[in-house]
Parts: structure tokens; sequence; C-alpha cells
């Protein structure tokens, strides 16, 4: 009977702790999750080649993957 509650202690301590375990995880958001965030990208009006927004380069009718796509396009 003692070896019968000492592990149904033994088990109740191990439950708890899996749980607190379990609860901490759920707090913290996942591996990469909020770092990472979606790059806009656009396309390429001269030869559709998509490129981050921050990267293009800006003409008068849209945006380009390079200076020389913009000039051969608008000129």
């Amino acid at each position: 009977m003692k070896y019968l509650l000492l592990l149904l202690v033994a088990l109740l301590i191990i439950w708890q702790l899996r749980s607190y375990r379990d609860r901490e995880a759920r707090k913290r958001p996942p591996p990469g999750g909020s770092a990472e965030q979606p790059i806009d990208m656009v396309a390429c009006l001269d030869c559709g080649m998509h490129v981050a927004a921050s990267e293009a380069v800006s003409g008068r009718q849209g945006s380009y993957c390079s200076a020389a796509h913009r000039q051969r396009h608008e000129a």
C-alpha cells in the first residue's frame, strides 16, 4: 500500500510538471514567427521578374528590376 501511494504521488508530480511545461510552451511564440515578416514583391514592367518592393526602381509607369529596364521601357 505504501508503494502504491508513492507511485501515485510520483505520477501526480510528473503530471504537474508536464502541464506546467506545456503552458509555458504555449506562451512563447513559435520560432521565427514574429521576426520574419512577409516581403512585398512587385513585378518588373519590362521583363516580369519579381523583386522586393524596397529594391525595385520606380518609374513613371510602375516598378522595374533595374535602371536599365526602366530606361528601355520608358524611352
